[in-house]
């Protein structure tokens, strides 16, 4: 899909001048299609530049701005056009006109794959009657006075085609989408088994551990119990047999 296709939203509206879509020698003006409506423009003059930013955002129907590479480059190209027109002090009616200019220049590289000097050879054609005042003159851009068509041409020469192989590379070169990861196994210590410590990330002695953190299980306690039943009973036989032999038959 084209850039065209990618603005659907715009593709339907016309200028008011497109009416009058004949020159004087009987053929069809160089820009066709108007990209932005000149309500959208009167709502872009009004904003600032962040401003500007989102709603050519909303505009253009761009979603994916955050993974799009190209959304991205399209919407400052678009950005940047219109902040230096609009401080050129541009009248609603030019600002139409030169994003027009910058709409068709780039659709001649993405969709018509027009080279450099061909691309060119259109923007002289569209330039072409630039100042005329004859009523008559049907001129693409004939609404920019000779000095504000130099400068048109200079903000072109040093923001489109300045870079024009790398907007080629841009619609034209296949990337791969190269998908960035680090998967790691992470360890993790089992839990603590009474009587026996944590592991040494939570490791302390088994003496301090022993006397000091664990309870005796029920086990351990009847254990002891039992132990300390027959010490008892040994003391007692033992007394017992002292006692007899202490005493005189």
């Amino acid at each position: 899909m084209g850039l065209a296709g990618s603005i659907p939203c715009l593709a339907s509206q016309t200028r008011l001048e497109e009416d009058q879509d004949q020159d004087v020698t009987g053929g069809k003006k160089v820009i066709s299609r108007t990209f932005l409506s000149l309500s959208q423009i009167t709502a872009l003059s009004e904003q600032n530049e962040e401003e500007v930013q989102k709603s050519l955002e909303e505009f253009l129907n761009f979603k994916h701005l955050n993974t799009s590479l190209k959304e991205a480059i399209l919407l400052d190209y678009y950005t940047a056009g219109f902040w230096w027109a609009k401080e050129m002090d541009f009248s609603l009616i030019q600002l139409s006109g030169f994003m027009d200019l910058l709409n068709f220049l780039l659709e001649n590289l993405s969709d018509k794959h027009m080279s450099l000097g061909d691309n060119l050879k259109e923007l002289g054609r569209a330039m072409a009657e630039t100042g005329e005042t004859d009523a008559e003159s049907s001129g693409d851009l004939n609404f920019f006075s000779i000095e504000q068509a130099k400068a048109v041409i200079d903000y072109l020469n040093i923001s489109l085609f300045k870079h024009y192989k790398l907007y080629e590379y841009l619609f034209h070169s296949p990337r791969e989408e190269l998908v960035t990861s680090n998967e790691s196994a992470i360890e993790l210590a089992e839990p603590a088994d009474p009587p026996f410590p944590a592991l040494l990330e939570e490791g302390i002695p088994l003496d301090i551990y022993s006397s000091f953190i664990t309870s005796p299980t029920a086990t351990e306690t009847g254990s002891k119990a039992d132990i300390n039943e027959k010490l008892q009973m040994q003391e007692a036989a033992y007394t017992s047999s002292t006692e007899k032999l202490k005493s005189p038959e």
